[in-house]
């Protein structure tokens, strides 16, 4: 077995090799040692390659660093057909982002991925040309020699100079207002709301040190980095699954209803038990449950729907309920139209909730409650991009959500979004002030 640096030494190796002087798709993996002393997100922070792309999943067993792009995609269906079109290649990935309007995403096949499977791991370095692989190895072996050492992520040291929210409390129990008053008048189900909250700092936010710190605390969650440049990425710590599909099998689920978390035990326990049992939040998940299976019930065989769970996170709780079934075919882009945006972070009747999310928003929510993962024939995986942070220099953006249905209280969905967006802001803004 080899380390991260001996592993580079032998892809350089390999790529003197004579290549085809022809179109193609080519894998070069080396197996790695997992080491204490290596840390992919740091590893990835301290190369300054773009685009890179950090993912584990949320149980922790299978973790990913994709670097540099030998092709991107704009939407899931061009990376589809792109995997469609390479049979051969049947355990490639296609990384990256889907916007929350699902038609856009910024998906790429990595020129570089390390990728962890629960104690093993490899090192892939993929070349593609649609005119000579001979060329592209050429431009791969120019890749890795920018590859550095890894260093230690700094600590986060920041100064908050502002923050500001859109919108702020008195517009935010306006536009309450106005979806309960649509709601009544029978326009919708149930429209999910959210906030963006800016944070201004004195110095550049370093986005791999953010997702580093909100990897230590916040557990049982997604967390994934797109770092597009130096300046600008999104990252989030997300609990939700928005789809898994290993052939043709179909894993989704419903994450909605929320109770904030306590650190004693038995006081954490005690709200948990009172969100099995509230109406209000038990309304929420079942209209997000059967409008899944709604949109599912052509597209797949028999719906399983397992029994209400409590999903305890850092400072809030959630119901979940998971929902198993089988794809008549195994189409990823099906999954993406039919599940994106779900009722839990849109509302229902979907298309009515979207446009009223459009005009009382103040704010566009780009990768917001999107989806970020990966896709391949053999299996893929996509959360939902909540709990996250779009960085831009030295500022960052917090968003956050609240499922709005008939009887909802501004002032409690407040503190709702006040408690999802902590899970973030609390790492930023502890030291300043």
């Amino acid at each position: 077995m080899n380390s991260v640096s001996v592993a580079l030494q032998q892809l350089q190796l390999a790529l003197t090799e004579e290549f085809t002087d022809a179109p193609g798709l080519k894998c070069l993996c080396v197996d790695v040692t997992l080491s204490d002393a290596f840390d992919a997100l740091a590893w990835l922070g301290g190369l300054r390659l773009y685009p890179y792309f950090y993912w584990q999943q949320r149980d922790g067993d299978d973790e990913v660093a994709a670097l540099g792009a030998v092709c991107r995609f704009n939407a899931l269906t061009q990376a589809q057909a792109f995997v469609q079109a390479n049979p051969e290649q049947p355990f490639t990935r296609i990384w990256g982002l889907n916007a929350f309007n699902p038609a856009a995403g910024y998906l790429f096949l990595p020129r570089l991925e390390w990728r962890r499977k629960g104690g093993e791991a490899c090192l892939c370095l993929h070349l593609y040309s649609e005119s000579s692989l001979k060329e592209d190895a050429r431009e791969a072996a120019a890749f890795l020699e920018q590859i550095l050492p890894t260093k230690p992520l700094a600590p986060l040291h920041l100064h908050c100079l502002s923050e500001l929210h859109h919108p702020g409390h008195n517009e935010w129990c306006e536009m309450i207002g106005k979806a309960t008053e649509a709601i009544g008048q029978g326009k919708l189900d149930k429209v999910v709301l959210a906030r963006a909250t800016d944070l201004q700092f004195s110095s550049s936010v370093c986005a791999a040190g953010l997702m580093a710190a909100s990897r230590r605390v916040n557990f049982n969650c997604y967390h994934f980095l797109l770092a597009f440049d130096e300046q600008n990425a999104f990252l989030g710590s997300s609990p939700e699954r928005l789809w898994r599909r290993i052939g043709s099998a179909l894993r989704t689920e419903a994450l909605a209803g929320t109770v904030a978390n306590h650190v004693e035990d038995h006081q954490a326990w005690a709200l948990g038990q009172w969100l099995l049992k509230d109406d209000k939040n038990q309304r929420e998940n079942m209209l997000v449950v059967e409008d899944i299976c709604q949109r599912l019930k052509q597209k797949v065989g028999v719906l399983d729907v397992l029994p209400a769970q409590i999903v305890r996170l850092r400072k809030v709780q959630h119901l979940r309920r998971c929902i198993w079934t089988e794809l008549a075919e195994p189409d990823d882009a099906v999954c993406l139209q039919q599940l994106q945006p779900t009722a839990a972070v849109a509302g229902l009747p979907r298309e009515p909730a979207k446009s009223f999310i459009n005009d009382v928003e103040p704010f566009e929510r780009e990768w917001y409650a999107g989806s970020a993962g990966y896709l391949s024939s053999q299996q893929t995986e996509f959360c939902v991009t909540l709990r996250s942070a779009k960085v831009t220099g030295a500022t960052v953006r917090l968003y956050a959500g609240a499922g709005i249905v008939a009887g909802s209280d501004p002032e409690l969905e407040w503190q709702e979004i006040e408690n999802k967006a902590a899970g973030l802001r609390t790492l930023l803004t502890r030291t300043a002030f």
